[in-house]
């Protein structure tokens, strides 16, 4: 679905949604941009997260509802174990569920809590994937290592032997989730990947970065979600040269090596150097920023990349959607989590330079850009990558798929 339709229900009903997300950037703001679609459309959307995000929720016209802000991933300090947590949080969102009355449940693939309570009521339930689809084929190596699609018969037999280990955590991951599904009172399920609905899956990443496969007939690759807190515009440094944003990680590298790195690469190179500094607290050494560059302390993607050449980047899969929707090319420099796997997609449709982490200091950073703007291919796909994601609306693709979900819900009322 494109522009003209973006903001038309399908059917002309109002309905009641619920959606829920945890809520770090990369999962809160899909689930924002999918609400403020949804009420562009006329709907009532109730989202469920954490705090921070009240304010921008119900400036763009949604409920807000607190989610439980509990500890996701178990730490030495912190031993409860993540579906441990989800039992609580279930139970605290059932009432959420018993006031709203939704006729869908959309929650981010992180977030089960209302996920489990709106299946404990009977309400249709999607989930909102806001990265790649983490589920892979047989032959392929496991999901975030950074490994990327074996191209050859032996390397698809090399991975395919170490199946049994990742099938051995999916299988333990399947018994502990259907342990807290016994006692929410729900049916245990056969299928691995069980938090995962299996009647709407939502991928809000670029087609171009999925490696091939036959798709269920239940998950659409609908394209990025787009949302962004609102701040000023902020000025590029003047000249003709060419554009480089450096944009680290909201989360990670708190002693801003990249940003160091970068700066020091740059300093001499013919290029006009944007950086972000994400507003996190200061380093104990201030920055040496050479005369070539700017250091900010927050800017809009929206309305800066379009002017940019090269993102340099950890490579979170908003910053990496964002980039190519805008037809940069990206230095993709991974440090955790599913940035491994974004680079190893950017690496593998050809639309920018990867460089492990043990590599990022100024020598390879600088190497890496000079690639970036040298490479004539790079450049050409991410431009087609950009004319695919202005023909495409993702937030109006999955706004009517979620409008398809509900109508069965409002239908079995």
């Amino acid at each position: 679905m494109t522009g003209a339709n973006a903001r038309r229900s399908r059917d002309g009903a109002k309905r009641r949604l619920l959606l829920g997300a945890f809520g770090d950037p990369g999962h809160a703001f899909p689930i924002l941009a999918l609400g403020r679609e949804l009420v562009a459309r006329g709907h009532e959307v109730t989202v469920q997260t954490w705090v921070r995000w009240q304010e921008v929720a119900e400036a763009e016209g949604m409920r807000f509802a607190a989610a439980p802000e509990y500890h996701v991933f178990p730490t030495q300090d912190r031993p409860l174990k993540p579906y441990q947590a989800v039992v609580r949080a279930a139970n605290g969102t059932l009432p959420l569920v018993d006031d709203v009355r939704p006729d869908a449940v959309v929650a981010d693939i992180l977030t089960l809590a209302p996920a489990l309570a709106g299946e404990a009521r009977g309400v249709p339930v999607a989930t909102l994937v806001p990265h790649v689809w983490p589920v892979f084929e047989h032959g392929w190596p496991p999901y975030a290592i950074g490994a990327r699609l074996p191209r050859t018969a032996l390397g698809r037999a090399f991975w395919g032997a170490t199946e049994r280990v990742t099938q051995a955590g999916l299988e333990q991951g399947r018994r502990e989730l259907n342990e807290t599904r016994a006692r929410l009172g729900l049916a245990s399920l056969d299928r691995v990947h069980g938090g995962i609905s299996d009647r709407l899956a939502l991928v809000a990443t670029l087609p171009q970065l999925e490696y091939p496969r036959t798709w269920p007939a239940h998950v659409h690759v609908v394209g990025p979600l787009f949302f962004e807190l609102p701040s000023e515009d902020v000025a590029v440094p003047e000249g003709e040269e060419p554009l480089v944003l450096v944009a680290p990680s909201t989360v990670h590298d708190p002693d801003a090596r990249l940003l160091r790195s970068a700066l020091a690469a740059l300093a001499d190179e013919p290029v006009r150097v944007l950086a972000v500094w994400n507003r996190r607290p200061a380093p104990d050494i201030p920055l040496d920023v050479p005369p070539n560059a700017k250091v900010v302390e927050w800017l809009s993607y929206e309305r800066t990349m379009p002017q940019c050449d090269v993102v340099v980047t950890h490579v979170g899969h908003g910053t990496v959607v964002r980039a190519l929707a805008n037809g940069c090319v990206l230095v993709a420099c991974p440090v955790a989590g599913d940035m491994n796997e974004n680079a190893a997609r950017i690496d593998w449709a050809g639309v920018g330079v990867r460089l492990p982490r043990r590599f990022v200091g100024p020598r390879a950073l600088r190497l890496a850009v000079r690639r970036a703007l040298r490479d004539r291919g790079m450049r050409e796909r991410a431009r087609s990558l950009a004319a695919w994601a202005a023909e495409h609306d993702g937030a109006a693709r999955a706004a009517g798929l979620v409008e398809e979900l509900a109508a069965t819900g409002a239908a079995s009322r």
